[in-house]
């Protein structure tokens, strides 16, 4: 069962509780209540828009870390809260995907479908060091 599904059913055993208490004024408290938590939810939502529009497009901090908190399942908002910006559209497929890019070159791709993240992949740049032609430690 997800998370929306537990939260209408609260809702639902929240009026038949105000109306087997206190009739048509516990309907009305319980109707207001869900309102209000509606409101609270859509400003929630609004206000990680918001931040995330006027942040550069497809650019975070570090990919490394957005890619770890990452999970299948998450919704849309709660992406773009964590990513802190828009994602740049990635071509091809049929899903919606978008990428975040940090100043290192690493980037993070995620896979959307139905407003929930389907997949994440970290894509790290290439580097020509081999492992003898990194930086030396002096002696």
């Amino acid at each position: 069962m997800s998370r929306g599904w537990i939260a209408w059913a609260l809702a639902v055993a929240a009026i038949g509780a105000g109306y087997a208490s206190y009739g048509g004024p516990g309907v009305a408290l319980a109707g207001t209540v869900i309102v209000f938590w509606l409101l609270l939810d859509f400003s929630r939502a609004l206000r990680a828009m918001r931040r995330a529009a006027s942040a550069p497009k497809g650019s975070v901090p570090s990919a490394v870390m957005l890619a770890t908190r990452l999970r299948p399942g998450m919704t849309t908002v709660d992406v773009l809260r964590i990513a802190g910006s828009l994602g740049e559209p990635v071509s091809g497929g049929a899903e919606e995907r978008y990428r975040w890019t940090d100043a290192g070159g690493s980037a993070v791709v995620a896979t959307f479908g139905g407003g929930r993240l389907q997949s994440s992949t970290l894509q790290r740049p290439e580097t020509n060091e081999g492992p003898d032609e990194g930086p030396s430690r002096g002696a």
